[in-house]
């Protein structure tokens, strides 16, 4: 898996959209009283305190890759809350009642095996849900794989991103984790954020899907790429007096062990 560098305060800027999906995600794990609960991929772990708000009794450990990310973990984090460094595919499941992971599963290209993995792991009764972006096959990140892949930048760019491929339909977890014995709920939402200001997709895609490439190009080729990209950006998700409409679907899967 390449390894990608997160910049905490390009990404928190939509935190309020990015947090959404999370919500409505853990909104369906419907147990009152785990004692111990993961969230995988967790960030800075600014929702992972909800997972303690909403558990108080429950010992909630948030795991991420990112140094970046783990060092802006609030100072305010409940008591129950610790956010530590911890790579996915390590993650061993043992022991635990719930297992979140929110927007981080699509990194990982043998997540499948994980999800396989955890769920043999996890004993009867306990908790897996996760929550993954659905939409690479949209504007924002087929124009960026196009621009990746012509002449001026396949050189150094090809391979680099991520295409449709990279994550599966709700009805594929689905039958992934009835298949481990599991009793499911999966959907999926399109959620058009309103952005702002000027270039807010390009905006947005820097904290996330860009990054990647801004890994590669460094400093010195990046802002032309960009350029480019903006370009495209703005004849595909143009300008409204009210802002940008940006439609963002996102796939998501719970499931109780029988």
């Amino acid at each position: 898996m390449r390894t990608v560098t997160w910049n905490p305060e390009v990404y928190g800027r939509y935190s309020g959209e990015r947090s959404r999906p999370f919500v409505d995600l853990v909104s369906r794990v419907a147990t009152e009283d785990p004692t111990r609960v993961a969230d995988l991929g967790c960030g800075s772990g600014t929702l992972t305190a909800m997972l303690g708000e909403r558990w108080p009794d429950a010992s909630v450990s948030g795991f991420d890759s990112s140094p970046e990310m783990v060092a802006q973990a609030p100072t305010d984090l409940p008591g129950n809350v610790t956010v530590e460094l911890g790579d996915i595919m390590s993650f061993d499941a043992t022991g635990y009642d719930v297992v979140v992971s929110n927007a981080a599963l699509q990194w990982v290209p043998s997540h499948r095996e994980l999800i396989d993995q955890w769920a043999d792991t996890l004993e009867s009764g306990s908790w897996l849900a996760w929550q993954v972006p659905g939409n690479f096959d949209a504007p924002s990140h087929a124009l960026m794989r196009d621009l990746a892949e012509s002449a001026e930048w396949s050189e150094r760019l090809g391979g680099v991103l991520r295409g449709p491929e990279g994550v599966d339909s709700p009805v594929q977890y689905a039958q992934r984790l009835q298949e481990h014995g599991f009793d499911v709920d999966a959907w999926e939402t399109t959620y058009v954020h309103v952005l702002a200001g000027a270039d807010p997709v390009l905006g947005w895609v820097r904290g996330t899907g860009l990054r990647p490439v801004l890994d590669v190009l460094g400093e010195a080729d990046a802002p032309e790429f960009e350029r480019q990209y903006s370009d495209l950006l703005r004849e595909a998700y143009p300008a409204t007096a009210a802002g940008t409409l940006f439609p963002f679907r996102r796939v998501f899967c719970v499931g109780r062990k029988r």
